[in-house]
């Protein structure tokens, strides 16, 4: 299994469900994709990596095509 990394910026609203079902947005900032070939990708934020969340890759390209989602490498 190949995992491809990109370091990323959050600059508008992508959001996911959290454990109380709400719908919440990750805060503006740096963050982490990990991607494998399977349909989650993997996006990571906080100053020490704390949070993370699991998205489907759909939508993981959707916050890319708006430009809520920024890769920087």
């Amino acid at each position: 299994m190949t995992i491809t990394t990109h370091t990323a910026r959050v600059t508008g609203p992508v959001s996911y469900r959290a454990a109380s079902g709400r719908r919440v947005n990750i805060p503006l900032g740096p963050c982490v994709i990990e991607s494998t070939e399977g349909p989650l990708t993997d996006i990571i934020w906080g100053s020490r990596g704390q949070s993370c969340v699991a998205l489907p890759a759909e939508e993981v390209k959707a916050a890319q095509d708006q430009g809520h989602l920024v890769l920087l490498d």
